[in-house]
Protein backbone atom coordinates (compact mmCIF):
# COMPACT_ATOMS: atom_id res chain seq x y z
CA UNK A 1 0.00 0.00 0.00
CA UNK A 2 1.17 3.51 -0.77
CA UNK A 3 -0.11 6.09 1.70
CA UNK A 4 -1.19 9.32 0.04
CA UNK A 5 -1.08 12.13 2.62
CA UNK A 6 -2.71 15.44 1.69
CA UNK A 7 -2.66 18.18 4.35
CA UNK A 8 -5.99 19.80 5.15
CA UNK A 9 -6.52 23.57 4.74
CA UNK A 10 -5.57 24.23 8.37
CA UNK A 11 -2.44 24.08 10.52
CA UNK A 12 -3.17 20.42 11.34
CA UNK A 13 -4.86 17.38 9.85
CA UNK A 14 -4.53 15.39 6.63
CA UNK A 15 -6.59 13.30 4.24
CA UNK A 16 -5.23 9.77 3.79
CA UNK A 17 -5.82 7.70 0.67
CA UNK A 18 -4.26 4.57 -0.79
CA UNK A 19 -4.94 2.46 2.27
CA UNK A 20 -7.63 0.07 3.52
CA UNK A 21 -8.18 0.37 7.27
CA UNK A 22 -9.67 -3.12 7.52
CA UNK A 23 -6.84 -5.62 7.91
CA UNK A 24 -4.07 -3.01 8.00
CA UNK A 25 -0.66 -4.66 8.35
CA UNK A 26 1.71 -3.73 11.19
CA UNK A 27 4.19 -1.76 9.08
CA UNK A 28 1.51 0.47 7.60
CA UNK A 29 -0.17 0.84 10.97
CA UNK A 30 3.11 2.08 12.49
CA UNK A 31 3.42 4.63 9.68
CA UNK A 32 -0.19 5.65 10.18
CA UNK A 33 0.32 6.09 13.92
CA UNK A 34 3.29 8.39 13.29
CA UNK A 35 1.20 10.49 10.88
CA UNK A 36 -1.58 10.63 13.48
CA UNK A 37 0.76 12.10 16.08
CA UNK A 38 2.13 14.52 13.49
CA UNK A 39 -1.20 15.75 12.11
CA UNK A 40 -3.60 15.16 15.02
CA UNK A 41 -6.51 14.42 12.66
CA UNK A 42 -6.63 11.91 9.81
CA UNK A 43 -9.54 11.71 7.36
CA UNK A 44 -10.05 8.47 5.40
CA UNK A 45 -12.59 8.85 2.57
CA UNK A 46 -14.54 5.91 1.20
CA UNK A 47 -13.67 3.28 3.79
CA UNK A 48 -17.23 2.04 4.47
CA UNK A 49 -16.25 0.14 7.60
CA UNK A 50 -18.91 -1.97 9.26
CA UNK A 51 -19.21 -1.66 13.03
CA UNK A 52 -17.00 -4.68 13.74
CA UNK A 53 -14.28 -3.38 11.44
CA UNK A 54 -14.44 0.05 13.07
CA UNK A 55 -14.03 -1.43 16.54
CA UNK A 56 -11.11 -3.57 15.37
CA UNK A 57 -9.37 -0.53 13.83
CA UNK A 58 -9.91 1.61 16.93
CA UNK A 59 -8.45 -1.15 19.14
CA UNK A 60 -5.18 -0.91 17.25
CA UNK A 61 -4.59 2.38 19.11
CA UNK A 62 -5.07 0.89 22.56
CA UNK A 63 -7.84 -0.23 24.92
CA UNK A 64 -11.22 1.35 24.25
CA UNK A 65 -13.16 3.50 26.67
CA UNK A 66 -16.19 2.14 24.87
CA UNK A 67 -16.44 0.04 21.71
CA UNK A 68 -19.17 1.79 19.77
CA UNK A 69 -21.92 4.35 20.29
CA UNK A 70 -24.43 5.37 17.63
CA UNK A 71 -24.84 9.14 17.50
CA UNK A 72 -28.00 9.52 15.50
CA UNK A 73 -31.33 11.30 15.27
CA UNK A 74 -32.95 8.05 14.09
CA UNK A 75 -34.72 5.84 16.61
CA UNK A 76 -34.64 2.05 16.56
CA UNK A 77 -38.09 2.02 14.95
CA UNK A 78 -36.88 4.29 12.12
CA UNK A 79 -38.70 7.42 13.28
CA UNK A 80 -36.80 10.68 13.70
CA UNK A 81 -35.82 12.56 16.83
CA UNK A 82 -36.77 16.20 16.28
CA UNK A 83 -37.78 17.54 19.68
CA UNK A 84 -35.40 19.44 21.97
CA UNK A 85 -37.02 17.47 24.80
CA UNK A 86 -35.61 14.21 23.35
CA UNK A 87 -32.68 13.08 25.51
CA UNK A 88 -30.46 12.11 22.58
CA UNK A 89 -31.17 15.42 20.83
CA UNK A 90 -29.99 17.13 24.02
CA UNK A 91 -26.66 15.30 23.73
CA UNK A 92 -26.34 15.89 19.99
CA UNK A 93 -27.00 19.62 20.38
CA UNK A 94 -24.83 19.89 23.47
CA UNK A 95 -21.96 18.39 21.48
CA UNK A 96 -22.15 21.36 19.14
CA UNK A 97 -20.07 23.25 21.70
CA UNK A 98 -16.27 22.89 21.46
CA UNK A 99 -14.99 20.14 23.76
CA UNK A 100 -12.54 17.36 24.44
CA UNK A 101 -14.03 13.91 25.06
CA UNK A 102 -14.18 12.49 28.59
CA UNK A 103 -12.45 15.34 30.43
CA UNK A 104 -15.39 14.92 32.84
CA UNK A 105 -14.31 11.33 33.56
CA UNK A 106 -11.44 10.30 35.89
CA UNK A 107 -9.31 9.51 32.80
CA UNK A 108 -9.51 11.66 29.65
CA UNK A 109 -9.81 9.81 26.34
CA UNK A 110 -6.76 9.37 24.12
CA UNK A 111 -8.61 9.66 20.82
CA UNK A 112 -11.55 8.53 18.76
CA UNK A 113 -12.63 6.90 15.52
CA UNK A 114 -15.79 8.34 13.96
CA UNK A 115 -17.60 7.08 10.85
CA UNK A 116 -20.43 8.34 8.67
CA UNK A 117 -23.18 5.94 7.56
CA UNK A 118 -26.06 8.30 6.66
CA UNK A 119 -25.62 12.06 6.29
CA UNK A 120 -28.02 14.96 5.60
CA UNK A 121 -27.95 16.89 2.34
CA UNK A 122 -26.40 19.88 4.11
CA UNK A 123 -25.09 20.72 7.56
CA UNK A 124 -24.06 18.19 10.19
CA UNK A 125 -20.35 18.83 9.71
CA UNK A 126 -17.84 18.01 12.45
CA UNK A 127 -15.18 20.55 13.36
CA UNK A 128 -11.82 20.21 15.09
CA UNK A 129 -9.56 22.83 16.65
CA UNK A 130 -5.84 22.47 17.38
CA UNK A 131 -5.10 23.23 21.04
CA UNK A 132 -1.34 22.73 20.62
CA UNK A 133 -1.24 25.43 17.95
CA UNK A 134 -3.56 27.58 20.09
CA UNK A 135 -1.17 27.45 23.05
CA UNK A 136 1.77 28.31 20.80
CA UNK A 137 -0.14 31.37 19.53
CA UNK A 138 -0.92 32.81 22.99
CA UNK A 139 0.90 35.98 23.96
CA UNK A 140 3.37 35.87 26.84
CA UNK A 141 1.03 37.64 29.28
CA UNK A 142 -1.80 35.16 28.74
CA UNK A 143 0.56 32.21 28.99
CA UNK A 144 1.83 33.57 32.30
CA UNK A 145 -1.72 34.15 33.53
CA UNK A 146 -2.89 30.57 32.90
CA UNK A 147 0.30 28.83 34.03
CA UNK A 148 -0.57 26.64 36.99
CA UNK A 149 -4.34 27.17 36.67
CA UNK A 150 -6.77 24.26 36.48
CA UNK A 151 -10.49 23.90 35.84
CA UNK A 152 -13.13 21.42 36.87
CA UNK A 153 -14.84 19.46 34.09
CA UNK A 154 -18.43 18.22 34.10
CA UNK A 155 -20.86 17.03 31.45
CA UNK A 156 -23.74 17.86 33.78
CA UNK A 157 -22.44 21.45 33.98
CA UNK A 158 -21.96 21.81 30.23
CA UNK A 159 -25.37 20.38 29.38
CA UNK A 160 -27.06 22.68 31.90
CA UNK A 161 -25.13 25.66 30.53
CA UNK A 162 -26.33 24.74 27.02
CA UNK A 163 -29.91 24.71 28.33
CA UNK A 164 -30.40 20.94 28.46
CA UNK A 165 -31.37 18.96 31.53
CA UNK A 166 -31.44 15.21 31.98
CA UNK A 167 -34.47 13.50 33.45
CA UNK A 168 -33.83 11.87 36.79
CA UNK A 169 -35.98 8.84 35.95
CA UNK A 170 -36.95 6.89 32.86
CA UNK A 171 -34.40 8.76 30.76
CA UNK A 172 -33.22 7.26 27.52
CA UNK A 173 -29.83 8.89 28.09
CA UNK A 174 -28.93 9.31 31.76
CA UNK A 175 -25.66 7.40 31.88
CA UNK A 176 -22.07 7.88 30.77
CA UNK A 177 -20.87 11.20 32.04
CA UNK A 178 -24.25 12.34 33.31
CA UNK A 179 -23.81 9.88 36.18
CA UNK A 180 -20.56 11.54 37.34
CA UNK A 181 -21.22 13.46 40.56
CA UNK A 182 -17.60 14.61 40.85
CA UNK A 183 -16.06 17.22 38.53
CA UNK A 184 -12.42 16.24 37.86
CA UNK A 185 -9.78 18.96 38.05
CA UNK A 186 -7.51 19.33 35.02
CA UNK A 187 -4.73 21.84 34.27
CA UNK A 188 -5.46 24.36 31.54
CA UNK A 189 -2.05 23.55 30.05
CA UNK A 190 -0.70 20.02 29.88
CA UNK A 191 2.18 18.34 28.10
CA UNK A 192 1.15 15.88 25.41
CA UNK A 193 2.58 12.53 26.58
CA UNK A 194 3.81 11.44 23.13
CA UNK A 195 4.78 14.66 21.35
CA UNK A 196 6.06 16.50 24.41
CA UNK A 197 4.34 19.72 23.28
CA UNK A 198 2.18 21.90 25.57
CA UNK A 199 -1.53 21.98 24.73
CA UNK A 200 -4.65 23.61 26.13
CA UNK A 201 -7.36 21.54 27.82
CA UNK A 202 -10.44 23.76 27.81
CA UNK A 203 -13.87 23.64 26.14
CA UNK A 204 -17.49 23.47 27.20
CA UNK A 205 -17.01 21.01 30.07
CA UNK A 206 -14.45 23.27 31.81
CA UNK A 207 -15.60 25.57 34.61
CA UNK A 208 -14.86 26.77 38.16
CA UNK A 209 -11.14 27.58 38.06
CA UNK A 210 -9.93 27.42 41.69
CA UNK A 211 -8.76 30.81 42.90
CA UNK A 212 -11.06 32.78 40.56
CA UNK A 213 -14.63 33.82 41.17
CA UNK A 214 -17.32 32.44 38.86
CA UNK A 215 -17.42 35.46 36.55
CA UNK A 216 -13.61 35.62 36.22
CA UNK A 217 -13.40 31.90 35.57
CA UNK A 218 -16.10 31.92 32.87
CA UNK A 219 -14.65 35.00 31.20
CA UNK A 220 -11.16 33.51 31.03
CA UNK A 221 -12.36 30.13 29.73
CA UNK A 222 -14.65 31.74 27.15
CA UNK A 223 -11.80 33.97 25.97
CA UNK A 224 -9.45 31.00 25.58
CA UNK A 225 -12.00 29.05 23.52
CA UNK A 226 -12.81 32.03 21.34
CA UNK A 227 -9.11 32.69 20.70
CA UNK A 228 -8.20 29.05 20.16
CA UNK A 229 -10.99 28.17 17.73
CA UNK A 230 -10.02 30.54 14.94
CA UNK A 231 -8.42 29.93 11.53
CA UNK A 232 -5.94 28.47 10.73
CA UNK A 233 -6.47 26.34 13.84
CA UNK A 234 -9.90 24.97 12.82
CA UNK A 235 -11.20 22.57 10.19
CA UNK A 236 -14.81 21.52 9.57
CA UNK A 237 -15.41 18.28 7.66
CA UNK A 238 -18.39 17.84 5.34
CA UNK A 239 -19.26 14.16 5.54
CA UNK A 240 -19.79 11.63 2.78
CA UNK A 241 -21.10 8.15 3.67
CA UNK A 242 -18.13 5.82 4.17
CA UNK A 243 -15.82 8.49 5.58
CA UNK A 244 -13.84 7.56 8.69
CA UNK A 245 -11.89 10.01 10.83
CA UNK A 246 -9.34 9.46 13.58
CA UNK A 247 -8.39 12.23 15.98
CA UNK A 248 -6.09 12.84 18.93
CA UNK A 249 -8.34 13.95 21.79
CA UNK A 250 -5.35 15.07 23.85
CA UNK A 251 -4.51 17.70 21.23
CA UNK A 252 -7.79 18.58 19.51
CA UNK A 253 -11.18 19.86 20.57
CA UNK A 254 -14.14 19.10 18.36
CA UNK A 255 -17.77 20.10 17.80
CA UNK A 256 -20.79 19.00 15.83
CA UNK A 257 -22.63 21.42 13.55
CA UNK A 258 -26.42 21.85 13.19
CA UNK A 259 -28.51 20.20 10.50
CA UNK A 260 -32.19 19.88 9.71
CA UNK A 261 -33.28 17.08 12.04
CA UNK A 262 -36.05 16.21 9.63
CA UNK A 263 -33.15 14.53 7.76
CA UNK A 264 -31.42 11.36 8.92
CA UNK A 265 -27.86 11.45 10.24
CA UNK A 266 -26.30 8.21 11.51
CA UNK A 267 -22.73 8.23 12.83
CA UNK A 268 -20.74 5.72 14.89
CA UNK A 269 -18.20 6.70 17.54
CA UNK A 270 -15.47 4.49 19.08
CA UNK A 271 -13.53 6.09 21.94
CA UNK A 272 -9.90 5.18 22.66
CA UNK A 273 -9.11 5.08 26.37
CA UNK A 274 -6.51 7.45 27.78
CA UNK A 275 -3.41 6.33 29.61
CA UNK A 276 -4.38 6.06 33.31
CA UNK A 277 -1.24 7.98 34.29
CA UNK A 278 -0.86 10.74 31.69
CA UNK A 279 -4.61 11.36 31.24
CA UNK A 280 -5.71 11.07 34.87
CA UNK A 281 -7.40 14.05 36.48
CA UNK A 282 -5.54 15.95 39.19
CA UNK A 283 -8.22 15.06 41.71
Amino acid sequence: MALEITPLPACFGATVRGIALDGLDDDNFDRLYAHWLDYGLLVFPGQHLDTGQQIAFARRFGPLEFDLVELSNVKQDGSLRTSDDDDMVKILKGNMGWHHDSTYMPVQAKGAVFSAHVVPRSGGETGWADMTAAYAALDDDLRARIAGLSAHHSLIHSQLKAGFTAKEKDSEYIGYGLDQTQAPLRPLVKIHPETGRPTLTIGRHAHAIPGLDEAESEALLDHLVEFACQPPRVYHHSWTPGDVVLWDNRRLMHQGRPWDMAERRIMFHSRIAGDPVSEAAAA
